[in-house]
């Protein structure tokens, strides 16, 4: 099953959010920029960044172990989606700092960025940090902040579209018009 952008922008319209104007906007806008690093006094990188590309980087690299192994287009959805997600909110803020909370435990204890590990790795940084078992809460622990930022975002964008709602049998996700005939017809 192929995600696309389409699916992406029908994800942020299913949430509410302007997915088709943030999407291009955002997308031209960061395309512009020559890097995203922030630098230390001495001009090197301090920290793994948090900016925008290090977020899109990381929850794509997450969302090849969530995500079933027969979708694919993965890296344009994901994209796309947090095209319409990284905005100035204080979800926004969460996110890139789940995010960096994430990188700096996977360069702990396997000395290397989520994106930089093998999967088999990457689903064992999820486990070891427990967002596997952990209850969703944007303002808990460490395991609760990555289960609420990353891994539920990135089921929330797959099963919010039309093609990930299909891979469940959601054939109409809330959001997505379908009317009554395609209820009169049941699933396909």
């Amino acid at each position: 099953m192929e995600l696309t952008r389409r699916d992406a922008a029908a994800a942020l319209a299913a949430l509410g959010a302007s997915g088709g104007v943030a999407l291009g906007a955002r997308f031209a806008a960061d395309r512009g920029r020559e890097g995203d690093e922030e630098l230390g006094a001495d001009g090197t990188a301090d920290e793994p960044s948090t900016g925008d590309e290090t977020v899109r980087e990381t929850l794509t690299a997450v969302a090849s172990v969530v995500y079933p192994s027969d979708v694919t287009g993965v890296d344009e959805f994901v994209e796309g989606f947090l095209a319409g997600r990284l905005d100035g909110s204080a979800h926004a803020t969460g996110l890139r700092e789940a995010v960096a909370e994430l990188n700096h435990l996977a360069n702990s204890w396997h000395g290397a960025p989520v994106v930089d590990l093998d999967p088999a790795d990457r689903d064992r940084l999820l486990r070891e940090v427990g967002a596997d078992e952990a209850d969703e809460d944007p303002d808990g622990t460490t395991a609760e902040r990555v289960r609420y930022y990353v891994v539920n975002e990135l089921l929330l964008a797959l099963y919010a579209s039309p093609t990930g709602g299909e891979l469940v049998g959601i054939e109409n996700p809330q959001g997505h018009p379908g009317g009554a005939e395609s209820y009169r017809r049941g699933p396909r």
